[in-house]
């Protein structure tokens, strides 16, 4: 069954993975990404290195993010997003990547009871050269389903 907007974006703002989106080649890709929703900026906020996956969203800009939160096969709610990619840099990227990490901490603290005090504890990403290309996906579209018996 559908579920509303602000349903949808409960299960965005509860959760910290997903899977994104995207076409390289004509072809479509599907990732799994940690990332965070800034309700004050309606944008999911994510972070990575360089490769095939900016390579593609810099060509095309046009992606799809969706979160599930299964709490068993006839109990779940999934969110779709349909956005666009937007680079960040500078002052905007770090203020970004330091909302990303405050922001899981807390949801990690809130649903799993964990302190984790490094980005390195929820992320498996690390870099040996270079810095991480911050981005965020701008929310167009959000719709979102439910199942429950």
């Amino acid at each position: 069954m559908d579920i509303s907007v602000s349903e949808s974006t409960r299960v965005l703002r509860n959760n910290y993975n997903g899977y994104l989106s995207y076409i390289a080649d004509e072809k479509p890709y599907v990732i799994p990404i940690t990332y965070f929703f800034d309700a004050e900026d309606n944008s999911i906020i994510s972070y990575t290195a360089e490769g095939h996956k900016i390579d593609a969203m810099r060509k095309n800009d046009s992606v799809s993010v969706l979160v599930e939160q299964v709490h068993s096969m006839v109990n779940w709610e999934s969110t779709l997003i349909h956005g666009t990619f937007e680079e960040l840099d500078g002052s905007t990227a770090k203020q970004k990547l330091h909302l990303f990490t405050e922001g899981i901490k807390a949801i990690i603290h809130r649903k799993e009871h964990k302190n984790p005090e490094f980005i390195n504890e929820f992320s498996s990403k690390s870099y040996t050269r270079g810095n991480p290309i911050v981005y965020k996906i701008n929310i167009l579209e959000i719709t979102g389903k439910r199942r429950e018996t």
